[in-house]
């Protein structure tokens, strides 16, 4: 792994010598339009760059984004991969450990979540202070390479609580609705089932989804500091108000509030390198 690493890292610097990026960015699925926000310097296809899997979900473009966001040096991966995609727990995570060897100082992750709380609606964003695993694998299980991480990490502050803080106000300040909360994350492909809803609400979740924790518990690995945010793309709690939902609904309801996650990303990115 450490070596496979080395390899995409020097492929990337070879692309681009002179740019370092200082913030890493997640872009999630109906998320992608984002990067048109970035002054970009170059954008490397994914399968251009060794070791790295393609992603195979409709609205990831597949690609590394170089460039500035709101003048901060920013490096963001327009589309990301996932378990249920057929990859192994380290291929989703592989680009994480990446970033960190850019030097980025600290990763911003965005999704698209089904909401299980009474009060989200569709286009509220969560800022996650908590994560509940439920994914069927683990990406930091097997031998453990110690120049990527310790044994054991510990989970207690995965999440910046203070950068939440921050996040509401400028939610607030500009009138949009942002609730803080725990991220419930499941293997997929699926949606999930009514009573699996109600159980995620009983036992303290706020938004669901497919991805996430894993590039959580692989930057927690690697000392990298994380923000995330949720898109609420759908109601899934109380249980007699879900109705079906398809890929398309989501991507729509993401498209409508990706204006407001990136007025709040643009101005809480000052305070992150400031």
């Amino acid at each position: 792994m450490y070596h496979k690493i080395q390899n995409a890292v020097a492929y990337i610097q070879d692309q681009l010598p002179d740019f370092l990026p200082q913030i890493g960015i997640v872009l999630g699925t109906g998320l992608g339009n984002l990067s048109r926000e970035i002054d970009q310097v170059l954008a490397i296809p994914y399968a251009n760059i060794p070791h790295f899997a393609e992603s195979t979900v409709e609205s990831h473009a597949g690609k590394l984004i170089f460039g500035y966001l709101n003048g901060v040096a920013i490096v963001a991966m327009a589309g990301r991969f996932h378990y249920y995609e057929g990859y192994s727990m380290e291929e989703v995570t592989f680009p994480i450990r990446v970033l960190k060897y850019l030097k980025i100082e600290r990763l911003v992750i965005s999704n698209a979540a089904g909401g299980v709380q009474a009060h989200l609606y569709p286009g509220d964003l969560v800022f996650i202070k908590d994560h509940i695993n439920l994914h069927a694998q683990n990406p930091l299980r097997g031998k453990n390479d110690e120049r990527l991480g310790v044994r054991f990490p510990d989970m207690l502050k995965a999440y910046d609580s203070a950068l939440n803080q921050q996040a509401l106000a400028i939610a607030e300040k500009n009138n949009i609705r942002a609730f803080e909360g725990v991220y419930v994350g499941t293997q997929g492909p699926n949606l999930e089932t009514p009573a699996e809803y109600n159980f995620f609400n009983l036992i303290g979740g706020a938004a669901v989804g497919m991805s996430t924790v894993p590039e959580v518990l692989v930057a927690k690995h690697m000392n990298l500091p994380v923000f995330v945010v949720s898109v609420i793309s759908n109601r899934c709690y109380p249980i007699d108000e879900i109705t079906e939902t398809t890929v398309e609904d989501v991507i729509q309801v993401v498209n409508q509030a990706e204006a407001k996650l990136t007025l709040i990303l643009k101005e809480l990115l000052v305070t992150m390198v400031g």
